[in-house]
């Protein structure tokens, strides 16, 4: 039977073609989305081991992460999810205080000002610099091209921050969110962290996390949501080349298959987009490249009994940068409790053995919390997620390509894109939307597809 909704092919089952795929099919198109893996979610994903659920990383969003909110909405995972009512993070240090950041009811940026004011971990007479560094941090244009010139690390020097103030306070916030500390991180991408996240309104940082498995919370809501809508899912299927048809449509090849459709999605890491499509598709082809990635490193300890009741908390003076309760998405309920060690920018633990990683950090862990140094650890994973992001450093912006390719037709995808966000889920999710938007109205205005199907002819292998 000849389907005569257009035609969109989605290359890529992460989170930005889940959500590309999810609004071209909402928006009316035959949607197939084809994945190399065996499973969806992209850098998302879980798995299970005796009997216990990890995701292959923590992952956290924001309030104002309003494209993935409604992502979540739209595939019915937004009750899978935990929002904080309010910012707070507790920060630990090994033999110290417990700080917190945490808002008022203020508006911003007076929001932040009580936390900055009482936080332990800086000395008094630092806490004045680091409140006038934030409000000159908000004086800074995101879209300002000139400052991705610079690092985020120079740019607080400049007023006054020392590294152990850089450490104990600034890497907290952009470290996990541009996977690179200060030092190495683009000034853009700060400012647009900071301003977006933490001083544009009061609320706009309040903390969310998954409460389910992360290959539930997407790819697994995303697939029913587009099978629904009357899409094709297709895992295992490895992409070798998106090209000009025969027809003047896209086309997508497959091991001994050629699809056409009338628009394409390519959703693929950046190191993998330039070697799918034909040489000068995208501006600046052959550097994405020196985008570069950055890998984060995640060490999950399950102890015998509860250690705290803290959900999550960051930690300084510390190789442990935040660590989050995961018990209730890892499906215990036996007493013992699971916690997630995340490590962003992590080149120096990415090559280290899981042994290694487990026993150094079941020590930091006891250094932290008095309570895990009397526990006992009884399971235990490492995940690595080697190319976890793109390089967040200064020179980024040129990089990102946008969602048009000069092959008609055929659209980008990805965090890794120009987004103006750093390699979030949000961006993700905002990359994917706005390319399924673009390739539908792409495909409505495409020749019709010969024969009665997007399926074209057969590949000689």
């Amino acid at each position: 039977m000849n389907d005569r909704r257009p035609s969109v092919v989605v290359v890529g089952g992460g989170l930005a073609g889940l959500a590309a795929g999810v609004e071209a099919a909402d928006r009316g198109a035959a949607v197939t989305l084809l994945e190399r893996r065996p499973r969806l979610g992209g850098a998302t994903w879980s798995f299970e081991h005796r009997g216990i659920s990890y995701d292959n990383g923590q992952h956290v969003f924001m309030r104002c992460c309003e494209a993935y909110l409604r992502f979540l909405e739209r595939i019915g995972s937004a009750g899978d999810v935990r929002l904080q009512s309010r910012l707070e993070v507790a920060v630990l240090c090994p033999g110290g205080p417990v700080g917190a950041i945490r808002r008022t009811r203020g508006p911003a940026p007076l929001h932040l000002l009580a936390a900055v004011a009482t936080y332990p971990h800086l000395p008094r007479r630092r806490r004045p610099a680091v409140m006038r560094a934030a409000l000159a941090l908000r004086r800074l244009d995101p879209d300002d091209a000139a400052l991705d010139r610079s690092t985020f690390g120079e740019w607080l020097a400049a007023r006054g921050q020392d590294a152990a103030t850089i450490e104990a306070f600034w890497d907290l916030i952009v470290l996990p969110t541009v996977n690179v500390p200060a030092a190495e991180a683009s000034l853009k991408l700060a400012a647009m962290v900071f301003g977006t996240g933490l001083l544009s309104r009061s609320d706009a940082a309040d903390i969310g996390w998954a409460t389910v498995p992360l290959s539930v919370l997407h790819g697994g809501a995303a697939r029913r949501t587009l099978e629904a809508a009357g899409g094709e899912v297709r895992t295992g299927a490895a992409v070798r080349g998106v090209r000009a048809g025969a027809s003047g449509r896209p086309a997508v090849e497959l091991d001994g298959e050629l699809i056409e459709a009338g628009a394409v999605v390519v959703a693929v890491p950046h190191e993998a987009a330039g070697g799918l499509l034909p040489p000068g598709t995208v501006a600046g082809q052959e550097r994405l490249g020196d985008l570069g990635t950055s890998p984060i490193v995640n060490v999950h300890l399950v102890y015998d009994r509860a250690v705290t009741e803290l959900p999550m908390a960051a930690g300084t003076r510390s190789d442990v940068e935040f660590v989050f309760d995961h018990t209730t998405a890892a499906g215990l309920d036996d007493g013992r409790q699971c916690l997630t060690i995340s490590l962003s920018a992590a080149k120096r633990h990415i090559g280290r053995r899981s042994a290694d990683l487990v026993e150094h950090f079941g020590a930091e862990m006891a250094r932290l919390l008095p309570a895990a140094a009397g526990a006992r650890i009884t399971e235990s994973m490492v995940t690595r997620e080697r190319a976890a992001t793109f390089v967040g450093a200064p020179g980024t912006h040129a990089l990102r390509a946008g969602a048009r390719t000069a092959l008609g037709g055929v659209f980008l995808a990805g965090a890794w894109c120009d987004t103006g966000w750093p390699a979030t889920m949000e961006g993700a999710v905002r990359s994917g939307v706005e390319a399924g938007r673009l390739a539908v109205e792409s495909a409505a205005a495409a020749p019709p597809a010969p024969g009665t199907g997007v399926r074209g002819e057969a590949v000689a292998a």
